[in-house]
């Protein structure tokens, strides 16, 4: 019997054939049997494919539907591309998930990788089908894309081939991911980036790197990924999880997490799957004209981004009716092919405009954090409390033209914020850390006062873009501060940039924009009346919250001695989002009342899962806290375990390994004070909001000053 039924799906576009869909299976059948794929014997006895079973499985029919334009040759390629990754996936796991030979598994990926060459780069002699048949592809392939395109696809190449591990690695374990861990990890070793980089050969036009890596583009893959990944999981759990044991399945993290029945679990993976959908044609219709514009891009290049969304809303179509034919998924309750999107995703489009603002919520009620870290506190913490609000007078954020008082700034304690986040900093460096606070708090209270009450991105992003002059890079000039913001901000680059390397400098300042970015992503859900998208806002609260801001501070503290694309590394990466996550999960929780009844707000991870879900706001903070602890318990288990492993593994030397401890020591210290100044400074407290947001006769302007805004204070005028 099948663990449950299919629930009906998001599909808002029909599927489409490809009208060479004949020949590319007699291509591929030939093709997979000239590689060696067929009648491959396994090492628990029978063959990993005969020809009966590949041609059930049918990835011609899966290619037809998901690139239904492409040509004959291009078709054929593409076509040979999807059974050499899901014959790679099933021989991986028939040669090691049951026999855990983790050692065999590195080997036979660390020699895979040696068949996607650079320029003027050989291959070595093909030991085996997988080998052979990525060097065929690479071969065929290569010479029609750019360098940038290469970079990019051997990124998601070597992500889907080495994070297999990852998922032995839990099978071994017995363990089952949290959900924010499974859909980042999913993205690795799913496959789907690496489909959305076929999709721009399949539709013959490249993403211009100009944009490759801005946040649209990036969200256009990591939405396409989150929702092919979710789809699959829903068809494949009664194969995966109750058939062959594996335990990578949305369905059962959801059902495990939340401790529900697995009917129960499918639906909400489903609702996932339908907002990822619906994030993706937000970005697709608002934020990508706008990135287009921004970077003045040339109109073939415009033209090229039109037909790779395209491609990847055909891809999506085609995949789910692919999943509803193919033998290797299950059946029944799929529905009908194609689903009015009307019907199907009115549910949470609905919960994903927000409510009339200010409700009268309350303090919410507090539950245990899981914190296996001392906290500590730089014996400098007076001095650092009184230069605080002396600075922040200085450069102008007290007092008439600001939006705080004294006793705001006091209340707000970032001094003993930056006294256990840095416990070991001396006196100049925990007053620099303490003004980093001061400033990155104070504007972020700003933009949504100042741009989210008015709705008004555009000059948010004109005062966020501004920002960027204060903070040069090679000398050059900055222009004098119209605001306590540019002040502030012109003052700590000059004190923090001096003695950098050029590259650390050029790291700091994306640091500091990509968080001022993102509180211009919330001007702008705001003036949508929208509340975020789960992904997406955990995603994106790591910048609002200034997480890569401060963890910048701490790089620098650690010189160059890591190589910068180590930190790419899932150990690494795993654990600076872990540590991020419980940090700002931590400041949803206290100050939920803050932003949801006084402020207005709609990004808090408290509110975004009660719209999700559908729950009340305790079931909400529950859950949450729930995230929260999960999410600790990752960076335990990473810090205290694969960390050291990954270390051996790589080789690395003395030198790197304890500067590696330090870091990670740091995001300890900057977890436990976080969670420490939550609970002990007056910001969130019932009292100081009260005070704080008790209307007075104003005596100063919240208009800004400076470049660009002329036109905001005029249309200010007129409302």
């Amino acid at each position: 019997m099948q663990a449950f039924t299919l629930p009906e799906f998001y599909v808002p576009h029909p599927a489409r054939m490809n009208p060479h869909l004949e020949a590319a299976r007699t291509h591929s059948m030939a093709w997979a049997r000239q590689k060696g794929m067929l009648d491959s014997p396994s090492p628990g006895g029978g063959v990993v494919w005969t020809e009966q079973a590949l041609a059930k499985m049918d990835y011609a029919l899966l290619c037809a539907h998901t690139h239904p334009d492409c040509d004959g040759p291009s078709l054929d390629l593409v076509t040979d591309w999807y059974v050499w990754v899901f014959f790679f996936d099933d021989d991986f796991l028939a040669q090691f998930k049951y026999t855990r030979d983790i050692e065999g598994a590195k080997a036979y990926l660390d020699r895979l990788e040696l068949f996607m060459t650079g320029p003027g780069e050989t291959s070595p002699e093909p030991g085996n089908p997988a080998e052979a048949g990525l060097e065929d592809l690479w071969a065929r392939t290569i010479p029609s894309m750019s360098e940038a395109w290469r970079r990019r696809f051997v990124t998601s190449t070597h992500n889907l081939m080495v994070e297999s591990l990852w998922e032995l690695d839990n099978i071994d374990r017995g363990r089952i991911a949290n959900p924010i861990e499974y859909i980042q990890m999913r993205r690795r070793v799913g496959g789907a980036p690496w489909s959305a980089n076929l999709i721009e050969y399949a539709v013959g036009a490249e993403v211009p790197d100009e944009i490759a890596a801005t946040r649209p583009m990036e969200v256009l893959r990591d939405t396409f990924a989150d929702a092919v990944h979710l789809r699959n999981d829903l068809f494949s759990y009664q194969r995966e999880v109750r058939e062959e044991g594996e335990n990578s399945n949305a369905v059962l993290v959801l059902e495990k997490f939340l401790d529900c029945p697995t009917q129960e679990a499918a639906e909400l993976t489903n609702d996932l799957l339908t907002s990822r959908l619906q994030q993706f044609e937000n970005t697709a219709l608002v934020e990508v004209p706008a990135s287009l514009a921004e970077h003045d891009v040339s109109l073939p290049g415009q033209i090229a981004v039109g037909l790779y969304v395209k491609g990847l809303q055909d891809w999506q179509s085609g995949g789910h009716e692919w999943h509803r034919r193919s033998s290797r998924y299950m059946k029944e309750g799929t529905g009908s092919p194609w689903l009015s999107p009307n019907r199907l995703g009115l549910v949470q489009r609905t919960r994903q405009q927000a409510p009339a603002p200010h409700p009268k919520v309350g303090r919410l009620p507090l539950p245990e954090f899981r914190m296996p870290y001392p906290v500590r506190t730089s014996p400098h913490l007076a001095a650092a409390r009184e230069y605080a609000p002396g600075w922040a007078r200085e450069m102008g954020m007290l007092g008439d033209g600001a939006i705080w008082d004294e006793r705001r700034c006091r209340a707000a304690d970032l001094a003993h914020c930056a006294a256990m986040i840095h416990p070991d900093a001396d006196p100049d460096r925990l007053e620099l850390s303490t003004g980093w606070l001061t400033w990155g708090t104070y504007a972020d209270d700003y933009f949504p006062l100042v741009f989210g009450t008015k709705k008004d991105p555009v000059a948010a992003k004109l005062c966020s873009d501004r920002l960027s002059l204060f903070m040069p890079l090679d000398g050059e000039r900055v222009p004098e501060a119209a605001d306590p913001i540019e002040r502030g901000l012109a003052d700590l680059w000059n004190r923090t940039a001096g003695p950098l390397s050029p590259h650390a400098r050029a790291g700091f300042r994306r640091a500091v924009e990509r968080m001022t970015a993102s509180w211009v992503w919330e001007v702008a859900n705001r003036t949508q009346n929208r509340v975020p998208d789960p992904v997406d806002y955990v995603e994106m609260r790591r910048r609002t919250f200034g997480s890569d801001l401060t963890k910048s501070l701490a790089l620098l503290e650690l010189g160059d001695v890591v190589p910068p694309e180590l930190f790419q590394n899932r150990v690494l990466f795993e654990l600076d989002t872990a540590a991020q996550d419980y940090a700002a999960f931590s400041n949803d929780l206290f100050s939920y009342q803050k932003e949801i009844e006084y402020e207005g707000e709609t990004h808090n991870l408290v509110y975004v899962v009660e719209r999700f879900l559908a729950v009340d706001r305790i079931e909400a903070r529950d859950i949450a806290a729930r995230l929260m602890n999960a999410r600790m318990e990752q960076f335990e288990q990473l810090a205290d375990e694969e960390l050291p492993r990954m270390c051996d593994d790589l080789g690395l030397d003395d030198e790197v390994r304890a500067v590696l401890t330090r870091y990670v020591d740091n995001l300890k210290d900057w977890m436990s004070g976080i969670l420490e100044w939550h609970r002990n400074c007056a910001r969130y407290t019932p009292e100081e909001l009260e005070r704080a947001h008790t209307p007075e006769p104003p005596s100063f302007s919240l208009v800004p000053s400076g470049i660009g805004f002329s036109a905001w204070r005029i249309g200010s005028a007129a409302r």
